[in-house]
């Protein structure tokens, strides 16, 4: 059954940390916005066996990717895997948010073929 929300209601800020708010969730995948205000951090991680989708909705900041610094500006869309390590950190002087997909990759038994 569809199910519609908005983004407005996930972008939400706060002055002592990032905020993470959950749009969808299901099964093995998961939709969600990553709110930072200037100088707030997503600090270096991973997410094994799945592809990460990012796409900056609101401002601008830094993503380092295995150790590879590079800008994220509003519009951009980037594709991880799961083995890459990556951090984001607002270094603008406005409110940044990220909306993010993790897609669980399919095992063996989901790519063969149907008979």
């Amino acid at each position: 059954m569809m199910e519609k929300k908005t983004l407005v209601e996930a972008i939400q800020y706060q002055e002592e940390r990032f905020t993470k708010k959950i749009l969808f969730q299901k099964g093995d995948s998961v939709m969600f916005m990553l709110n930072f205000m200037p100088g707030q951090q997503l600090p270096a991680h991973k997410h094994p066996g799945a592809d990460v989708f990012i796409l900056a909705l609101k401002g601008n900041g830094i993503i380092n990717v295995n150790d590879v610094e590079q800008d994220l500006a509003e519009g951009d869309v980037i594709h991880l895997t799961g083995d890459e390590s990556f951090s984001y950190r607002n270094n603008g002087h406005q409110p940044a948010s990220l909306h993010v997909v993790i897609s669980k990759v399919p095992g063996p038994a989901y790519t063969q073929e149907i008979s």
